[in-house]
């Protein structure tokens, strides 16, 4: 029987991209410091999410996309891109993983178990191809295409 599960995400410690973080004019303790731009990394790589990884570090989606857009953040918007794309890949992977294989649900008849049941979720793989198809190329650092 195969049981499909999300894919796992990468190691963090590993896998993380070596970047400089965004150089900032003021030091504050709420505000986005290297440890808490390191933190955001991690957690975007994780769930590929920037409003919850923002949230995991205690900013807001709004300011990170503020400060990816910062002078001499550059350094920072490529290790976003990369975890971002690779947290892309994961979720089409696992995506059409199950459309592959489905996945498997136990079955009950007034209330006693009585097997299982195997689901295919072909509209689900075929919108997920769809979307993966339709990003836009991705604009450089600089704004540039």
């Amino acid at each position: 029987m195969h049981e499909s599960l999300p894919p796992d995400p990468p190691d963090i410690e590993d896998d993380l991209p070596d970047f400089t973080p965004v150089p900032l004019t003021r030091h504050r303790h709420d505000g986005w410091t290297p440890e808490r731009q390191r933190g955001f990394i991690a957690a975007l790589a994780e769930t590929g999410l920037v409003a919850q990884a923002a949230r995991s570090v205690g900013m807001s989606a709004a300011s990170a996309y503020t400060l990816r857009r910062r002078p001499h953040a550059e350094s920072f918007a490529l290790a976003w891109n990369r975890v971002e794309d690779e947290a892309r890949k994961r979720a089409l992977a696992f995506v059409v993983d199950q459309a592959i294989h489905g996945s498997t649900r136990p079955r009950f008849y007034r209330g006693k178990f009585v097997g299982t049941m195997r689901n295919f979720e072909s509209h689900m793989a075929l919108a997920a191809l769809r979307a993966a198809l339709s990003v836009p190329p991705r604009r450089g650092v600089d704004g540039q295409s």
